[in-house]
């Protein structure tokens, strides 16, 4: 049995901040160790209950957060950027079980400790075939297209809320509980690892991979903070104007769909300009 661990940071344990996650700041080499506590746990839970293999892809900023030498011996580790699924590549192989989604957190425009989705602040809102969404939940219509069910999540209580809506059936551990943005009421470490590790242990029965889920088309709309932003991501094929700060567009499969979400998303980015955005 594989299972892939798809670990972001901002729902990691003792997270509330930015400085507690972009990479450089003192504050984020503190928190490293704690969101690699968080990961190594779920790891330890998964060879617990019968896995054979763990393999973590790291999927925050520049996905060269996790302290390898503080991850058990029997895990591996698919570092860096400019991968083909970008937050669940190694999905894509035939080979995975089941998914956890580990430190995530909710979408643009919800509440939650340091929601968005992709961009730090630049979108408002995202919505797939009318339904607002998170990285989780286009995460996991992404495997869903590859037949690997989501077993596990942890995040923030909202978090976790948003999780009954996309993976009813994951295991959910939450490892703070919100209380604004930038505030939260933290569990420990050595709590939440015990309560990762359990749940992981129990989340294994449910790593059973299915028939590849192939539906309806998948429209993508795009609210940004502004103007200039929705222009500079018509550069993109198949991205049309749907008001003056939105932009949707279609894909036939969600292998298409979140590749062109990530091309959107980095040519907003390239397009904000300092303080003025």
């Amino acid at each position: 049995m594989k299972i892939l661990i798809s670990a972001d940071m901002e729902g990691a344990t003792g997270v509330t901040w930015p400085a507690d996650v972009l990479p450089g700041t003192p504050q984020w080499e503190r928190c490293r160790s704690m969101f690699t506590s968080d990961v190594n746990a779920a790891a330890l839970g998964f060879f617990d209950g019968g896995a054979d293999e763990v393999l973590v892809n790291e999927a925050h900023w520049s996905m060269r957060n996790l302290l390898l030498e503080q991850m058990d011996e029997r895990v591996q580790m698919l570092t860096g950027r400019h991968k083909s699924l970008s937050m669940v590549e190694g999905v894509q192989h035939g080979d995975v079980d089941g998914i956890a989604f580990i430190g995530y957190h909710t979408g643009a425009g919800m509440e939650g400790v340091l929601a968005h989705t992709y961009l730090a602040n630049q979108l408002t809102g995202v919505w797939l075939n009318g339904k607002r969404a998170s990285e989780g939940l286009l995460n996991a219509h992404v495997v869903a297209e590859y037949g690997v069910p989501v077993v596990l999540f942890t995040g923030d209580d909202l978090a976790c809320e948003d999780a009954l809506g996309y993976a009813p059936e994951a295991r959910k551990v939450a490892v703070k509980d919100h209380v604004s943005r930038y505030a939260a009421v933290c569990r420990t470490p050595a709590r939440t690892a015990a309560e990762i590790r359990a749940a992981a242990k129990d989340a294994t029965s449910l790593a059973v991979r299915h028939a590849p889920v192939r539906g309806e088309d998948f429209t993508v709309e795009m609210e940004f903070d502004a103007e200039h932003l929705a222009a500079a991501a018509t550069v993109v094929p198949g991205a049309e104007r749907s008001g003056e700060r939105r932009v949707v567009y279609t894909s036939e499969t969600m292998y298409e769909c979140i590749r062109t979400f990530k091309a959107v998303t980095t040519i907003v980015s390239a397009a904000v300009e300092e303080q003025y955005g």
